[in-house]
């Protein structure tokens, strides 16, 4: 066992005793609810799903707290060992097994089944997998988004180039021809660049989230139980495409610099549905498109998130009870404008393909391909551990001089140690 994963075991014990002392009295009208978005419009969203619980419950305030998205895990887990955590909160599929299994989250299988209307059999039994262990549930994704590619319309049409989507649909949309469209697009005198990496973090805690679509179009995986896949031929020969437009074509945005897609300072970028609330006030045309197909296929890469309760929170009952209205059918169907559903209800209806004005049916029809034809991001029960420890090795890739082969032969090493 990890000395994380043992730290996590030990948050139990040591929020017990507070848990236990403070009884009934612990039940206060706030219910602590952490997240990592900082968006006014998911904040508005959400602040509207927690004043409708109200109706039902005129006593309970819902408040929101922003964790930066690189600093969620660490934060969350120095609150459960500080014995102060939050009653509810979202957690990544990458969490979700070290966080089941260090046994910090409730189980809410009673509280959903036993909910009149909640209709738990309409949650998809592929998107519950994570958050399942026998009969207990410990969580309820409110997004299963798969990654999807923002190309920058009014920048190819100005250079004459076909956009992502049409050649999409004729089944010419690949890695080698973005590679190709960034460093078209690339304009070193108005400060525009040609590709923006995952959030702008793919150096940092994104740096999977942008190398696994690649890495999975050339018919490579991250890891197995016991083996890692990062260096294999098919992991070396994506990431070189990658390496290449940051290092020799110079069209990526590479380390240390800024260039914001949704500024209109990148020319394409890869990210999820909920980050089109950026957009709102952009100044120049955009689309959307599937994510590019490689030698492999096409990859289809799905970041899962769940709403959970936490098992020493200080009110469990009522955490469950707004995580079951919360992931009911109709507000799922709120959150659906920036969120894709683990409710097939939402997902397979008319209302889905229409949930957000910004963006147009046929746009979000490319979003419901993703995720009936997708994966989940790779996760693992020591998945804190092995991003703690592949993390510094992946820098040494980040160089012009680097040999791609042997950085990640030392990543891998770092990974394999906590396989």
């Amino acid at each position: 066992m990890t000395t994380q994963h043992k730290l996590i075991k030990r948050l139990i014990g040591s929020t017990a005793l507070a848990v236990a002392l403070t009884g009934s009295a612990a039940l206060a009208e706030e219910l602590r609810f952490t997240v990592w978005t900082g968006s006014d419009a998911h904040l508005s969203m959400l602040n509207g799903i927690a004043d409708g619980f109200k109706e039902t419950h005129p006593d309970v305030t819902v408040k929101f707290e922003t964790i930066p998205f690189g600093d969620y895990v660490q934060k969350i887990t120095l609150q459960l060992a500080g014995g102060n955590p939050p009653d509810l909160g979202w957690l990544l599929e990458s969490s979700a097994p070290t966080f089941v299994d260090a046994g910090v989250l409730a189980d809410v299988a009673g509280t959903l089944k036993g909910t009149d209307g909640y209709d738990f059999e309409d949650l998809s039994a592929s998107a519950m997998g994570l958050w399942q262990d026998g009969d207990a549930v410990f969580g309820v994704p409110f997004s299963t988004s798969p990654f999807i590619v923002y190309y920058n319309k009014s920048l190819y049409d100005a250079a004459g180039l076909e956009h992502p989507d049409t050649l999409a649909a004729k089944g010419e949309w690949t890695w080698e021809r973005l590679k190709q469209d960034a460093a078209a697009l690339k304009d070193g005198d108005s400060g525009v660049w040609g590709f923006q990496s995952v959030d702008g973090q793919g150096y940092g805690s994104r740096v999977l989230h942008t190398l696994i679509p690649i890495i999975r179009s050339y018919g490579g995986v991250a890891w197995t139980d016991d083996a890692c896949g990062l260096n294999s031929d098919e992991a070396v020969a994506a990431i070189s495409l990658y390496h290449d437009m940051i290092f020799k074509d110079q069209s990526a945005v590479p380390p240390g610099e800024q260039g914001d897609f949704f500024t209109g300072n990148a020319a394409l970028t890869v990210t999820q549905l909920s980050r089109v609330s950026k957009l709102k006030d952009a100044e120049f045309e955009w689309g959307i498109a599937p994510l590019p197909a490689g030698p492999a296929a096409t990859a289809s890469v799905i970041g899962q998130a769940a709403i959970v309760a936490f098992a020493q929170g200080k009110q469990k009952d009522l955490a469950a009870d707004f995580l079951a209205y919360m992931t009911n059918a109709e507000n799922v169907a709120v959150m659906a404008a920036f969120f894709p559903p683990a409710r097939q209800s939402v997902l397979e209806g008319d209302a889905f393909l229409s949930s957000n004005a910004a963006v147009t049916p046929e746009q979000m029809k490319i979003v419901a391909d993703g995720i009936a034809n997708g994966a989940v991001a790779p996760g693992h029960v020591a998945y804190p551990q092995i991003d703690s420890a592949m993390r510094p090795k992946f820098d040494a890739l980040w160089k012009a001089e680097a040999e791609v082969k042997a950085t990640l032969d030392e990543v891998c090493a770092a990974v394999e140690s906590h396989l």
